[in-house]
C-alpha cells in the first residue's frame, strides 16, 4: 500500500449524495482481480457515452480535473454493495483522498486498506469547501495525516481516523505488513514457547 503522510492538491467536486459503489465502478468491471487500469473505469456510466467517447460535461473529463488528488463528494459516499474495486478505481484515477460528510462503513474500511483516505467533515465545512471551489476552482487543500488536519484558505479542521488505520497509512503497510513488522518479536516469542 502506498504511504500517506501529507498531501496538497487541487480538488474535484462531485457533490452528489448517495453515490454508491456501482456508480463508482459498475459491476461489469468486477471480474478483474488486478488493480491495473481500474481508474479508466471510474464512474464509467457517467464519464462515457454509449459509444465509449467521453461525456463532455462530466467533471472528471474537464481539463481542470487532471492531476487532482482529492475528491469532494456528497453525503453517504460509497454506499451500496461491498467491493474493493471502488477504492481501486479511485486510486487508479489518481485520487488519494475523498472528503464527504459521511461514508458507508464498508467503503471506508476498504478505502483505508487500499491507501485512500476518507475524510469526514461537518456539513458547514463541506458547504464552505464547495463555495470556496466555486469561487476559486484552482484552490489547493492540504491534508496532514499525522495531525489529522485538513487546511484550506481561511481555516482548517481536524478529521477523525482510527489509530490502527492511521498507523498503517503513515507507514505504507496493510494489515499483513503491519503484522510482519513484528516478525522478530514473533520469532522470539515462538522460540520461548
Amino acid at each position: 500500500m502506498a504511504q500517506f503522510t501529507s498531501l496538497t492538491s487541487r480538488v474535484v467536486a462531485l457533490p452528489v449524495n448517495d453515490i454508491d459503489t456501482d456508480q463508482i465502478i459498475p459491476a461489469r468491471f468486477l471480474k478483474a482481480t488486478d488493480k491495473a487500469g481500474m481508474g479508466d473505469n471510474l464512474f464509467a456510466d457517467w464519464r462515457y457515452q454509449g459509444d465509449g467517447s467521453p461525456q463532455p460535461d462530466f467533471v472528471l473529463n474537464q481539463p481542470q480535473a487532471a492531476g487532482c488528488r482529492i475528491l469532494l463528494a456528497g453525503d453517504n459516499f460509497g454506499c451500496g454493495s461491498s467491493r474493493e474495486h471502488a477504492p481501486w478505481a479511485l486510486t487508479g484515477f489518481g485520487f488519494r483522498a475523498v472528503i464527504s460528510t459521511s461514508f458507508a462503513d464498508i467503503f471506508r474500511s476498504n478505502a483505508l486498506k487500499n491507501g485512500l483516505l476518507p475524510i469526514v467533515v461537518d456539513a458547514q465545512t463541506h458547504a464552505s469547501l464547495l463555495a470556496l471551489l466555486r469561487a476559486q476552482p484552482e484552490v489547493e487543500l492540504a491534508l496532514d495525516l499525522a495531525s489529522q488536519t485538513l487546511s484550506f484558505p481561511g481555516g482548517s479542521v481536524r478529521f477523525p481516523i482510527d489509530p490502527f488505520s492511521k498507523t498503517c497509512l503513515l507507514n505504507g503497510v496493510d494489515e499483513l505488513g503491519y503484522i510482519l513488522s513484528f516478525e522478530d518479536e514473533i520469532a522470539a516469542f515462538e522460540a520461548r514457547s
